[in-house]
C-alpha cells in the first residue's frame, strides 16, 4: 500500500489519501454526496477540499489561503480555530457525551434555554431545542397547528411566507421556502402553505423605489390580502426573515415589520421570525427582531448559536403558546433524538460566553456602516446594480445594465454565476456565494471578528473579479 503523502505548510493537518490508502478527492468522488451539490462538477474537475481554518481564513488541501466572506455557511460568527470552543467540548464529552430531552432534562440544556430566553424580547421564554434551522422552523409550523386546535380552531393551519425566501429542506419548511426550482422535485409538499411579495426594494414597483417606507407598507398590506382571501380562521401563522437570504439580502423597509405585527394581532395569526441566519449577530443584536423593534410569537435559530462548532437548533416560544401545552396531558408529539445534545448545548455556552467577553454584538454595531459604505464603492461599476443588507450580511445584484436594471437571461447567469464568477472568486483567494435563487447575485456574510481592514481586502477581490467578468461579457 502506498503511504499517505503529507500536505506541507499551511495545511500540514491533512494527507492527500484516506487511511484505506485511497486518493482522497478520488474517494470524495466515489463516496461523499454533497449537499446542494452538482457532481458533474466533481467527475470533470477538481473537488474543493478545506483542511483548516483560523480566524477569518480557511486553507485547501493545496495549501491556498482564503479569506472566508461567508462564515463557513453565515454560522462562524466567531471565526475559525477558537481553541477554547473545542475545549469545551472535550470537556463536557468527557462528563456527560449524549442524554436525550425526552421527558428528562440536563443541565447544559437547561442553562441553555435559560440564557436565549433572556436574550429573546418579551416572553419568548421557552426554548425547544432541534439540531438545526430547517428542523427549527418545521417545529414552528408542527407547534402552531397543534395551539389553534388546542384553542379549539383547528381550522388554522396555513402558512403565509415570502416569494424566493429560502426556510429550509424539510417537507414542510420547504413547502414555506418560496424557491419553486427547489421545491419541483420533491412536490406534492405539505399543502396550506402561500406566497406575498418579498421586500427587494431594487425590484419594487417603479412609484414604490423613491419612497421605501410606503414600499414597507405596501409589501406589508400583501400579507393582510393573503390572510383575507385565504380566510383569518384558516391562516396559523406568518413566516419572515428580518433581512431574506435567498435573492441577495431584501432587508425590510422603514415600518415594515410593525405594520405586519399590527396585521398579525388584527386577524389572530401567529407571527414567527425565522433567525437562523439572522440571529447571533449577523445583524447585531443578539436576535435580529430587537434590531428592527418587534416582538414575534416566535423566533428560529441555529447556526451562529455555536458559531459551528457543534450543531444545535431551536424554536423560541412565547408564553401564550405554550401556555395550552403546561396542563393535564397534553404533549407536543415532536422531537428529535439529538435536540439539545448536551455537548453542543456547552458548546453554545461558551460562544455566547466569547460574544459578552470581545463584545461581538457591539462589534457588528459599530463597524456595520463601514461595510456597507465600502462595498457601495462597487456601484461605479457597470456589472453592479444593487448593494443591500444590513450587519455583517450584504448582498451585490449584478445586472447587465445598471442604468435599466435589465438583469441576464438564464444561459447568462449560469455562464457568469458557475462558469465564471465561482471559480475567478476562489482562486482570487475569497470564499462567498455565487446565487441566482432570484437575479445573480454575490452574497456576503464573514465572521464578526472581521473589521476594516478585511472589508477593504474583500472590496478590492471584488472589484478585480468583476470587472474582467465585465469585460468577459
Amino acid at each position: 500500500m502506498t503511504e499517505p503523502v503529507e500536505h506541507t505548510g499551511a495545511a500540514a493537518a491533512t494527507t492527500s489519501r484516506t487511511p484505506a490508502g485511497t486518493d482522497r478527492m478520488q474517494a470524495a468522488r466515489d463516496h461523499l454526496w454533497g449537499h446542494m451539490t452538482r457532481h458533474s462538477t466533481w467527475e470533470h474537475g477538481p473537488v474543493p477540499v478545506v483542511v483548516r481554518g483560523e480566524g477569518h481564513h480557511i486553507w485547501d488541501a493545496d495549501g491556498r489561503r482564503y479569506i472566508d466572506g461567508l462564515s463557513g455557511l453565515f454560522v462562524v460568527q466567531a471565526g475559525h480555530g477558537r481553541v477554547e470552543l473545542a475545549e469545551r467540548a472535550r470537556r463536557q464529552a468527557s462528563e456527560l457525551a449524549f442524554f436525550p430531552l425526552w421527558s428528562y432534562a440536563h443541565p447544559q440544556a437547561i442553562d441553555l434555554a435559560e440564557r436565549l430566553a433572556h436574550h429573546a424580547p418579551g416572553d419568548l421564554n421557552r426554548v425547544f431545542f432541534t439540531t438545526g434551522g430547517g428542523e427549527a422552523v418545521e417545529t414552528a409550523w408542527k407547534l402552531a397547528k397543534q395551539f389553534w386546535k388546542l384553542q379549539g380552531r383547528p381550522g388554522k393551519h396555513k402558512v403565509i411566507s415570502r416569494a424566493v425566501a429560502y426556510h429550509g429542506t424539510p417537507q414542510g419548511a420547504l413547502s414555506i421556502t418560496g424557491i419553486p426550482g427547489m421545491k419541483a422535485p420533491f412536490e406534492p409538499l405539505v399543502p396550506g402553505a402561500h406566497k406575498v411579495p418579498n421586500t427587494n426594494l431594487y425590484r419594487a414597483p417603479e412609484h414604490l423605489r423613491e419612497d421605501p417606507k410606503a414600499f414597507g407598507r405596501w409589501a406589508a398590506d400583501r400579507i393582510e390580502e393573503a390572510i383575507l382571501f385565504e380566510g383569518p380562521d384558516t391562516v396559523a401563522a406568518v413566516f419572515l426573515e428580518p433581512v431574506q437570504n435567498s435573492g441577495g439580502c431584501f432587508p425590510p423597509p422603514p415600518g415594515y415589520f410593525e405594520r405586519v405585527r399590527e396585521i398579525c394581532d388584527r386577524h389572530d395569526v401567529l407571527l414567527v421570525s425565522d433567525e437562523v441566519i439572522c440571529a447571533f449577530g449577523r445583524i447585531g443584536s443578539m436576535f435580529a427582531c430587537d434590531d428592527y423593534g418587534y416582538v414575534p410569537d416566535m423566533i428560529t435559530c441555529a447556526k451562529g448559536m455555536t458559531s459551528g462548532y457543534s450543531p444545535i437548533g431551536a424554536c423560541l416560544v412565547s408564553d401564550r403558546i405554550f401556555e395550552p401545552f403546561r396542563h393535564g396531558t397534553t404533549t407536543f408529539y415532536h422531537g428529535y433524538t439529538f435536540g439539545g445534545h448536551p455537548v453542543s448545548a456547552a458548546v453554545a455556552m461558551a460562544n455566547l460566553d466569547l460574544f459578552e467577553r470581545e463584545r461581538l454584538n457591539d462589534r457588528v454595531h459599530e463597524n456595520a456602516p463601514v461595510f456597507r459604505r465600502t462595498l457601495e464603492k462597487l456601484l461605479d461599476l457597470p456589472i453592479v446594480g444593487d448593494v443591500r443588507g444590513d450587519g455583517y450580511f450584504y448582498g451585490v445584484e449584478l445586472v447587465k445594465d445598471a442604468t435599466t436594471r435589465e438583469t441576464f437571461d438564464d444561459d447568462e447567469s449560469e455562464r457568469l454565476l458557475r462558469g465564471f464568477l465561482s471559480h475567478a472568486l476562489m482562486d482570487a483567494g475569497l470564499y462567498c456565494r455565487a446565487d441566482d435563487r432570484g437575479d445573480p447575485v454575490i452574497q456576503l456574510a464573514p465572521p464578526l471578528t472581521c473589521g476594516p481592514a478585511e472589508f477593504d481586502e474583500i472590496e478590492q477581490i471584488l472589484r478585480d473579479v468583476l470587472t474582467r467578468a465585465w469585460a468577459q461579457l
